[in-house]
């Protein structure tokens, strides 16, 4: 997974590798974001030949926030063939706490994308 001490650019991130990339926006402060880690974690080790992850602080990066219509955190982007296919705000986090909800949300945007 890709954490923001190792965040260049996004444009870097969706050159380096052919899998689709799924970014998670979230600020430091935010409780939910860091609830999502321990999910994040599952789904890098299930869909590892799948797809990358990585973690970008919004905060840090309001212009790539607003450039992707992040409006609540944390929110989730796919990016496939250097595109945003779909997007994931996590409204009600407690929907998608669980890695057996959030892995079928992502392979529905990867299968409708293709």
């Amino acid at each position: 997974m890709v954490i923001e001490e190792q965040f260049t650019s996004l444009e870097t991130l969706l050159s380096d590798s052919d899998l689709p990339l799924l970014v998670m926006f979230y600020a430091p402060w935010c409780g939910p974001s860091h609830l999502m880690d321990t999910v994040l974690e599952q789904v890098e080790s299930r869909m590892s030949q799948e797809l990358r992850i990585a973690k970008i602080n919004s905060e840090a990066h309001p212009d790539l926030a607003t450039r992707y219509h992040v409006h609540a955190l944390p929110s989730f982007v796919l990016f496939k063939q250097k595109q945003p296919i779909g997007q994931i705000e996590v409204e009600q986090t407690e929907h998608l706490l669980s890695v057996e909800r959030f892995i079928p949300r992502l392979q529905g945007l990867l299968s409708s994308a293709s």
